[in-house]
């Protein structure tokens, strides 16, 4: 378990959000996005970025599996009940009728974070176990952003297929490979910055970690 306790103030943010309006001065971000997480470690990447989403007052529509749930009380001591509020909506793991479930529902994209092989393994085949699959299955039909954020490791020859599979489709794989360029000197600034590339496949502005703007080491022209 995260006993670090920033996280644990993170985790009870979203668990109890304060009542907050999604009207934005600049209503550039209509559609909602979908974001589900999945029974693989790294719970905090999936409440980092519906962290960022509230507080940018962006719309979401939220979807966490029984796996997901139980892996949050293990890492994060929360058991995944996340309240919902005029930003951010929930749904159950296996409501097909949300409108989620259909391709007619307009968003904006889709991220599956952290996404397990499981789950990874069902898109690719076009599986539609419960509502995540149906989600992400209806976002590549539509031709939508879908950004996935695999945790495990090491990978086999399966897991990889899996992974070309979608990249070939258009489906955006970005495994919580942490950078260090940025002198990043805590837990929460490695988190960013996977939250921050995630945020970068959706082309959304945000400061969640320094750009790489050339070497400081760099020898200067003579």
């Amino acid at each position: 378990m995260i006993g670090n306790l920033f996280w644990r103030e993170l985790i009870l943010s979203l668990i109890i959000f304060p009542s907050r309006t999604c009207e934005r001065e600049e209503d550039v971000i209509t559609k909602p996005y979908i974001v589900a997480m999945t029974g693989a470690s790294g719970a905090v990447y999936g409440i980092r970025l519906l962290r960022f989403f509230e507080e940018n007052k962006i719309p979401v529509e939220i979807v966490i599996s029984d796996a997901a749930k139980i892996l949050m009380l293990e890492e994060l001591g929360s058991a995944g009940e996340i309240a919902g509020g005029d930003c951010l909506r929930t749904h159950d793991f296996l409501d097909f009728t949300a409108p989620i479930a259909s391709g007619s529902y307009p968003t904006a994209g889709m991220v599956i974070i952290p996404c397990s092989m499981g789950t990874l393994g069902a898109v690719a085949s076009g599986l539609s176990q419960n509502l995540i699959h149906r989600a992400a299955d209806s976002t590549i039909k539509e031709g939508r952003k879908l950004v996935l954020v695999p945790r495990e490791t090491p990978l086999s020859a399966i897991h990889l297929e899996n992974m070309l599979k979608l990249a070939r489709l258009g489906v955006k794989i970005v495994p919580p490979m942490p950078a260090f360029y940025g002198q990043q000197k805590t837990v929460g600034d490695l988190v960013d910055f996977v939250v921050g590339k995630v945020l970068d496949q959706l082309e959304i502005p945000h400061m969640l970690y320094p750009r790489w703007v050339g070497s400081l080491q760099a020898p200067k022209p003579q």
